[in-house]
């Protein structure tokens, strides 16, 4: 099975997991439904006690959650997943282009690497059986012909021998890059099959006092483990990238007819190698994306701002009804001494 039919198998799933939400709908209702009692009667109760009109704009908190928790699956998933698929697509679009691009690159290269070798007649046998067969009609049956014959059969077996090790060691690391991707995507869809089941008792939660910011704290790891798939893509397009721009310079130098390839693929190798190590930032890099904070540390700070304004103010109001009370009694008492 292809690595890209395991990731729609993934995708399939999570499709299959989200009629779950519906489950845990109904231990929600009832958590958020004692949660808007306690909520909106302690508030009531606060205005009573305090001779205060009640305001009912904050007590409409509790039954907009409970309108998401009683239709989760299409009011937040549904909304939250509209929004964010275009990423993924235009993300996965990107890849698919310069993916194309490098495999047109890399068949270029590998015919212009044959033409290569052929060019050269000391490696011509090497890349091509009918210049080897050519070069063995070429020899006779003398002794050093006899020499030069089995020196071909074993310089063309150890460029094949190098050949399958460093084509098997670059398949290798393929795979493990793919791996790498299969492993990311696959955590993804767990931690958001998660996400999404539970995400009926997380938005109850949140109706209770102290736990308010329960909500926006599951919005935002819901998005940044949902952007995982898009982060990945823009690596890979990235990789890809670098990849395209190193061919298209091999490309500039077997364009020379002097020039003879050596087969190496060590650059490519090592950059493969930092993508698989690359892939295991991406949820670090994602949590640089979005996120929660609420207004307490800016309400806060913002407060005792004010309060410190007000003491500079009093201090200074102060100061100034000093002053002027002391210039008061002054006057009046240069009246008094007059008369």
């Amino acid at each position: 099975m292809e690595f890209e039919s395991l990731h729609e198998v993934l995708r399939a799933l999570y499709d299959e997991m989200m009629p779950l939400c519906s489950q845990m709908s109904g231990v929600a209702r009832g958590i958020a439904g004692l949660g808007a009692l306690f909520y909106v009667a302690f508030r009531v109760w606060q205005a009573l006690a305090r001779a205060e009109p009640i305001d009912v704009y904050p007590l409409l908190r509790p039954f907009a959650v409970g309108i998401c928790v009683m239709f989760f699956p299409v009011i937040v998933l549904g909304t939250i997943n509209s929004v964010l698929s275009p990423i993924v697509t235009g993300t996965h679009g990107m890849l698919e282009g310069q993916t194309l691009d490098l495999h047109k690159l890399q068949s270029q290269k590998d015919q212009l690497e044959k033409e290569a070798l052929l060019r050269n007649p000391e490696t011509a046998f090497l890349s091509s059986n009918e210049e080897f067969d050519k070069k063995l009609d070429e020899l006779g049956w003398s002794p050093s012909d006899i020499a030069a014959m089995a020196g071909m059969y074993i310089e063309r077996a150890s460029y094949n021998l190098e050949k399958q090790i460093r084509d098997w060691f670059r398949e290798l690391v393929e795979i493990l890059f793919e791996a790498a991707a299969l492993v990311i995507d696959t955590i993804r869809t767990f931690f958001l099959i998660v996400l999404s089941i539970l995400g009926p008792i997380a938005f109850a939660i949140s109706v209770w006092d102290g736990f308010q910011s329960n909500l926006t704290q599951w919005i935002s790891r819901y998005i940044g483990v949902y952007l995982w798939l898009p982060v990945a893509d823009l690596f890979s397009t990235m990789l890809a990238k670098i990849q395209g721009l190193m061919i298209e310079k091999d490309i500039e130098q077997l364009a020379d007819p002097n020039f003879i390839p050596d087969g190496s693929s060590v650059v490519y190798i090592i950059f493969m190698l930092i993508g698989i190590v690359g892939y295991f930032t991406i949820p670090t890099v994602t949590s640089w994306i979005i996120q929660s904070g609420g207004m307490g540390s800016f309400g806060r700070n913002m407060s005792q701002s004010a309060r410190k304004a007000g003491s500079v103010a009093g201090a200074g109001a102060g100061a100034v009804a000093g002053n002027i009370a002391g210039q008061a009694g002054q006057v009046k008492g240069e009246l008094l001494s007059k008369k």
